[in-house]
């Protein structure tokens, strides 16, 4: 993981709800890993979507390993 490539990720008041874009875009991080889960390819992805870059698409792909990247305490 890049740490560098999350500055890409934005969060605003007011814009898609407060949820995780890219670069202050109106395209949200669960809208691109929607696409991958869908088994879209990155140069499917930036085809359909070209203002988007592959840093973009890697970005989204460090974020959501950092998001999920936490202990889960199970009860006994």
């Amino acid at each position: 993981m890049k740490p560098e490539r999350l500055n890409r990720i934005t969060v605003e008041a007011g814009k898609c709800g407060g949820r995780p874009c890219i670069r202050g875009q109106r395209m949200r991080v669960t809208d691109v890993l929607e696409l991958l889960a869908a088994g879209a390819s990155f140069d499917e992805i930036l085809n359909d979507y070209p203002f988007l870059e592959r840093e973009d698409i890697l970005a989204v792909l460090d974020y959501a390993a950092h998001q999920t990247d936490h202990v889960v305490l199970q009860a006994p």
